[in-house]
């Protein structure tokens, strides 16, 4: 009767045990998200995006109206949609698929996307890249501004965007190159330095 009783005592220990290790392991939540070690999905809303974007200027929302949108016609339509953006600052991030650093980035650019995008224009460049990935990218990923694709980097050559990904060009009201960072950005913050240390 002693050995049972002794055994039902290590059988019960171990199972507290157990359980309070498996609590541990998932942050004691059951393994909510941001507490298993895997990034927490992307919950950008595009339609709520949009609608925050409704009273930009019209060379803004032309561009809202094409969120996520992936546009040929290369250089020549590039060079178009700048022309037509002369007198606003320009924010152009370089990116593909593939890109581990991009999609780390994107977020970043989505939220700053809404926050100054009623005066300052956003726009992407997607480069060397699979146009179904691409789209699939960006189904995941939406922003609210259009990317120009760029198989062959003549777009990424012409604004002087260097082969390494991702890269961000800022361009300023008079159309001037007022800087280029490579790589991808580590925080929103540091995003949203470099717009306003650039672009004000």
């Amino acid at each position: 009767m002693r050995r049972l009783a002794a055994l039902i005592a290590v059988l019960a220990l171990t199972a507290v045990v157990v359980v309070g290790l498996v609590q541990a392991s998932s942050g004691g939540n059951g393994g909510a998200s941001g507490d298993t070690g895997q990034p927490a999905p992307n919950r950008f809303d595009l339609d709520r995006a949009r609608a925050q974007l409704e009273s930009a200027p019209p060379p803004l929302a032309s561009l809202h109206d094409q969120s996520s949108e992936l546009l040929g016609g290369g250089r020549a339509a590039f060079d178009r949609r700048l022309d037509a953006l002369r007198g606003r600052p320009v924010v152009i991030n370089k990116w593909a698929s593939w890109c581990g650093p991009c999609r780390f980035e994107f977020p970043f650019f989505q939220r700053e996307a809404v926050k100054r995008g009623k005066e300052i224009a956003f726009l992407g460049v997607n480069a060397s890249d699979n146009h179904g990935d691409a789209a699939e990218f960006l189904r995941e990923y939406p922003l609210p501004y259009p990317s120009y694709v760029d198989p062959k980097e003549r777009i990424s050559r012409s604004i002087d965007a260097p082969a390494n990904y991702p890269v961000t060009v800022f361009i300023d009201a008079k159309g001037k190159t007022a800087s280029i960072h490579q790589g991808g950005y580590r925080s929103e913050a540091d995003l949203a330095a470099d717009i306003q240390r650039h672009l004000g």
